[in-house]
């Protein structure tokens, strides 16, 4: 009686432990799987840290190798632009720099400069000369209540226009300031900022090195001037005299203004095909061209004023001021 009752519990144990083994099996494999996605996922997610801190480690090279080129001559005979390349590891890059007077500084540039510039970039003249004036507003420190033209008060126009801030009344703080001047919409701000700096500090360009643009912008300059200067300036050397007799009724812009602040643009290429650029702004120490005491106040030789990854350069149509 006991025997066959024995062998079906035998089996039916047999048959519990097989079901519980090809569970166990089951929960292994769902584990191996998800250890080998997490695997995967943080490979990748390694490799694209490991790129990131590559290309931070090659800006950083370009940016100290642009300094050294720039600090080789004196500040005299010192190149406001250059471009050179470097490779290190797997990685090849592009280098460019530019002085920042190439640009016209929101800050400091006359009404007139900033006006033509709008026009330029395809803005309606009577919009354009608007925009430049509240841009001159934003930058200028409110008038004190007891002064007449109080009553020309650039925050009521903010207020008028249901805004819940007004003007700095101040210097821009960084280009991108733009986007709350009353007026200027996102379109217009992003056809105007590869053409302006609040770096520069001077209210003039150095027509040698600005874009079309912006020599188009200058007062006084007509399309003809504007084509003929163009088609001059690789030649012309970086005397004011023979600027000012290229731009003709233009030639109060014909100055040329020092400066320590450079863009510098770096595109890196990986051998995997992989692209990307990375654009900054530095400014030389002050204390290069001094003597070495003077020198200990002021250790470093440059400074990184702006850092700006992912960038991207987009050619636009050129169109002359209308009416200057």
């Amino acid at each position: 009686m006991t025997g066959p009752v024995s062998q079906t519990a035998r089996s039916s144990q047999r048959g519990f432990i097989i079901i519980a083994v090809l569970w166990i099996l089951v929960a292994l494999s769902t584990l191996a799987t998800i250890f080998s996605v997490y695997l995967s996922n943080s490979a990748r997610a390694l490799g694209v840290t490991d790129i990131g801190i590559e290309s931070e480690a090659l800006m950083s090279a370009s940016l100290e190798l642009t300094v050294y080129q720039l600090l080789l001559a004196d500040e005299k005979s010192r190149p406001a632009q250059g471009s050179f390349r470097f490779r290190l590891d797997d990685a090849e890059a592009l280098v460019t720099y530019t002085s920042e007077a190439a640009r016209v500084d929101l800050n400091h540039a006359p009404k007139e400069m900033i006006d033509g510039l709008f026009e330029v970039l395809g803005v309606e003249p009577k919009a354009a000369g608007e925009l430049a004036e509240r841009i001159v507003g934003w930058r200028t420190q409110p008038k004190p209540a007891a002064s007449p033209d109080a009553a020309k008060d650039e925050g009521a126009l903010y207020l008028a226009a249901g805004l819940n801030y007004g003007p700095r009344g101040a210097p821009f703080a960084h280009v991108n300031e733009l986007s709350l001047v009353l007026g200027a919409t996102p379109a217009i701000v992003e056809r105007v900022l590869p053409f302006v700096t609040v770096f520069s500090k001077s209210a003039d360009v150095d027509v040698l090195l600005a874009p079309p643009e912006v020599i188009a912008a200058l007062p006084g300059m007509t399309p003809e001037v504007l084509n003929d200067f163009l088609k001059q300036r690789p030649s012309l050397p970086r005397d004011p005299k023979a600027i000012a007799a290229a731009l003709g009724p233009a030639k109060d812009a014909a100055t040329l203004p020092d400066s320590k602040i450079f863009r510098v643009l770096t595109t890196l290429r990986f051998n995997n095909g992989r692209r990307t650029s990375s654009e900054a702004v530095i400014s030389l120490s002050s204390s290069q061209g001094k003597d070495a005491k003077d020198a200990k106040a002021d250790k470093e030789p440059y400074k990184v004023l702006s850092w700006q990854d992912q960038v991207e350069t987009v050619a636009r149509p050129l169109r002359q001021a209308g009416g200057r």
